[in-house]
């Protein structure tokens, strides 16, 4: 197997892609990830626990971000694993809703958040009236 090529700043590659805040365009952005994914050593199950949070994430986007037409995906690829941004650039998102939900007390309209945090190893969002919601989310790669 071949050494992946580790750039400057300790990406191995990022990987960028901007979808219409619709429906029908969350399995563009499942399908642009799992490729991603499957750059690096993950399982078939990593990767499909990747392929979930990312289609989560959108689909919560799409529900809570009012006036936001599109929705900003960013896969940072690097030697211990992936780094996956989703960013809407609605308004309407409150940030205490998302930042109290616990991934061991799921609630009704949270089941969402609830499995974004239990399938990655770390979740982090950014909600700001103004811009924004920006969800950080990283999975490790077993070695």
């Amino acid at each position: 197997m071949n050494q992946p090529v580790v750039h400057p700043q300790g990406t191995l590659g990022v990987v960028e892609l901007r979808i219409p805040s619709k429906a029908e365009w969350v399995a563009v952005a499942r399908l642009a990830v799992a490729a991603v994914a499957n750059r690096l050593n993950f399982s078939i199950e990593d990767i499909e626990d990747v392929k979930l949070a990312v289609a989560e994430a959108c689909t919560n986007c799409i529900q809570h971000a009012e006036g936001s037409g599109q929705i900003q995906i960013t896969c940072e690829t690097g030697p211990d694993g992936l780094t996956v941004r989703v960013c809407d650039f609605g308004g309407s998102a409150r940030p205490e809703g998302i930042r109290s939900r616990r991934a061991d007390e799921p609630t009704v309209g949270g089941l969402g958040v609830f499995l974004i945090r239990s399938l990655m190893d770390s979740v982090e969002y950014d909600v700001n009236p103004d811009r924004g919601t920006n969800l950080v989310m990283t999975k490790k790669v077993a070695h």
